[in-house]
């Protein structure tokens, strides 16, 4: 299946074949459409090809089913995973708690590699830390709000553009919200107010663009000692590219990195699936970790493939 100008398009496609030991066969029950799994279907993701053509494709890049011997699982596929059966590496799942629904272990992890990652590994979350979410909102946003609290962030500043969206967000554990839809000096002075105060440590960006050029403007320094701050850039919804002044980099204390499978280690991908997803699938089926979905049968997928969902909810196709 593909996506071009907005159009859900069908084809033939063959069973799934094991080709090596390390594969191992995956009867889905579920998988949640992402950005990234849309961007693919439509050609416009950088791994579609180089030529602009769209080529036929079973979306959806993981899920979670039943193995033969019954076990269930969320995988990473190496076929696509909106189907009724998909190939996966057997080094590339999880078990599943026995209380965890089907749905919400399918919307769960990409949110949680897009939070925790950056929290964990490029941010080295401390507790007591004061973090801002910058684009909070979104699912993604939401996940991070409370796995920087569940890592022990003593404050969570939330930014974000539709007022009652952020208004939620103090139900999930946000002890501030900061509309990004003001003038551009008020959302400054705001942020500088909330430093001064509370000194933020870990600022996590979903929105890149302009929200975060003035994120890092209201850091700046005046030639004194700065506290330190580290900005991790998760996503780019806002925008590709910002402009960064030279002054702002020399004038205070920051660390700038990204947060995205390219930029992780081996050994952290190893402790995603050993460590990270587990521990996080366990906090969901207790119900400590809160996420939306919006579950459709496989067969209504062309009605909703396209609507845009609101208030941080996901998208999650069942499989009878």
């Amino acid at each position: 299946m593909n996506s071009q100008d907005g159009i859900l398009k069908y084809t033939e496609w063959p069973d799934p074949v094991v080709k090596s030991e390390d594969e191992i066969l995956i009867s889905i029950k579920a998988a949640a459409i992402k950005n990234v799994d849309r961007s693919i279907a439509s050609g416009s993701h950088y791994s579609s090809g180089t030529d602009g053509a769209v080529q036929a494709r079973v979306i959806g890049s993981d899920g979670v089913g039943i193995l033969a011997d019954g076990t269930r699982v969320y995988a990473i596929g190496m076929s696509g995973m909106v189907a009724e059966q998909a190939v996966v590496a057997k080094n590339r799942m999880v078990i599943l708690p026995d209380n965890l629904d089907y749905a919400t272990a399918a919307a769960l992890p990409n949110a949680v590699i897009g939070a925790a990652m950056g929290l964990r590994f490029k941010a080295d979350i401390q507790p007591g830390d004061t973090v801002l979410i910058n684009g909070a909102t979104g699912f993604t946003g939401r996940v991070a709000i409370q796995i920087a609290k569940y890592y022990g962030a003593k404050k969570v500043i939330a930014t974000g553009r539709n007022p009652e969206s952020l208004k939620a967000l103090i139900n999930l554990g946000a002890d501030e919200v900061i509309s990004i839809q003001q003038d551009d000096d008020d959302f400054v002075a705001q942020i500088q107010a909330t430093h001064n105060e509370t000194p933020i440590d870990i600022m996590i960006d979903y929105l890149w663009g302009h929200s975060a050029e003035l994120l890092l403007l209201a850091l700046k320094g005046k030639g004194s000692f700065t506290h330190r701050t580290r900005f991790v850039s998760v996503g780019s919804i806002a925008g590709d590219t910002l402009q960064l002044s030279a002054a702002t980099l020399r004038s205070v204390n920051l660390q700038l990195s990204g947060s995205g499978l390219g930029s992780l280690t081996r050994q952290e991908i190893g402790k995603l699936f050993s460590e990270i997803l587990p521990e996080m699938f366990q906090l969901a089926a207790d119900g400590k970790l809160k996420i939306e979905t919006v579950n459709v049968p496989l067969e209504e997928i062309e009605s909703i493939y396209d609507v845009a969902l609101t208030d941080g909810k996901r998208l999650v196709i069942e499989m009878n």
